[in-house]
C-alpha cells in the first residue's frame, strides 16, 4: 500500500475483508519535509573539477544554522554518542567511550576539540568556525591541551593517554583509525569558510602557521584521507549533524572531490 500524504499528522485506517468479515485499524502518521538525498544535494556540483567544484560545494554547504558554543556540547552527545552505548560519547584520538556527563575541563572529562585549530584564523568560539560541528569533537581534556593548536603531519614522541598518537613541537600525529576523519573535516573547513565569511580558511603544505588561516599539511591529508577511507560511523554522523545544522561535509559524500580541488 502506498500513501501521498501532505506534511503534517493523518489517522489512517485500514480495513481488511475476507468476504464475510471485515476488520479495521487505525493509527496516526506524521509525515515531515524530507530532506535531499546526497546526490540531490549536489545536483548544482555534477562534473565540475578544481577551483569551480569548490566555489560551487561553498555555496552549497554554506549559510547553515549556527549554533552557540554552550548548544556544541549537547550537539556532540549527539553526533558522536556511542553506537554501543547511548549514555557514552566516543572521543575523538583515543577512541575511548566516555560518559556524556563527564564534559567539562577537568581532568577526566572531555571538551570540545577544535579539529581545525581555533588559532589559525583566530575565530576562537564564535559562532561560525567555532562552534561548527563539522569539525567540533569530544576529547580528553588533556589530551586537547597536548595536541593545542598543532599541524597535522607525521612523526614525534607517543602521547600518554592516546595510543597511536605522535607530537613533535610543531605537529601531530592521530592514530590510523581517525587520519581519514581528520583529513575530510580540514577539508570541509576550507570549502565552508569563504572570503566573505567572517574567516577564510585554507589548507597549506606547511606546520608552525600559527595565527594565520592556514592548516596543514595538505600531502598528509590527502595521503590519510585514501588510507582511512569514510566509515558507516562518519556517514551516520554527517547525517546527525544535517538534522542539526543542516548542511553535509562532501568529503564524507564524495571522498573523489578532494583529489579534484587539491
Amino acid at each position: 500500500m502506498t500513501l501521498d500524504l501532505p506534511e503534517g499528522s493523518h489517522i489512517v485506517g485500514v480495513t481488511a475483508s475476507d468476504g464475510n468479515q471485515n476488520v479495521t485499524q487505525s493509527f496516526s502518521v506524521t509525515v515531515s519535509a524530507e530532506a535531499p538525498a546526497p546526490e540531490e544535494y549536489y545536483d548544482t556540483a555534477d562534473g565540475l573539477q578544481g577551483e569551480v567544484l569548490k566555489a560551487e560545494l561553498h555555496e552549497i554547504i554554506d549559510d547553515h544554522r549556527q549554533l552557540s558554543y554552550s548548544q556544541v556540547w549537547d550537539a556532540l552527545k549527539t553526533t558522536d554518542e556511542d553506537p554501543n552505548n547511548p549514555n557514552n560519547v566516543l572521543l575523538l584520538y583515543s577512541g575511548e567511550s566516555r560518559s556524556k556527563s563527564l564534559n567539562g575541563g577537568n581532568v577526566g572529562d572531555w571538551n570540545r576539540e577544535h579539529t581545525w585549530a581555533k588559532s589559525h584564523g583566530s575565530f576562537g568560539t564564535a559562532m561560525g568556525a567555532g562552534t561548527d560541528i563539522h569539525h567540533l569533537r569530544p576529547t580528553d581534556v588533556q589530551v586537547n591541551g597536548l595536541r593545542g593548536n598543532l599541524d597535522f603531519d607525521y612523526g614525534g614522541t607517543a602521547v600518554h593517554g592516546c595510543d597511536g598518537c605522535l607530537r613533535t613541537a610543531t605537529s601531530w600525529e592521530p592514530p590510523n583509525e581517525v587520519k581519514g576523519d581528520i583529513a575530510r573535516m580540514l577539508f570541509y573547513m576550507a570549502v565552508r569558510y569563504e572570503s566573505h565569511d567572517a574567516v577564510d580558511l585554507e589548507l597549506n603544505d606547511l606546520v608552525n602557521n600559527g595565527s594565520i588561516p592556514y592548516h596543514g599539511k595538505i600531502s598528509v591529508l590527502l595521503e590519510w584521507h585514501a588510507q582511512d577511507p569514510v566509515s558507516i560511523w562518519e556517514q551516520q554522523r554527517n547525517e546527525k549533524i544535517e538534522n542539526i545544522q543542516g548542511n553535509r561535509n562532501p568529503f564524507i559524500d564524495h571522498p573523489e572531490w578532494a583529489e579534484s580541488i587539491w
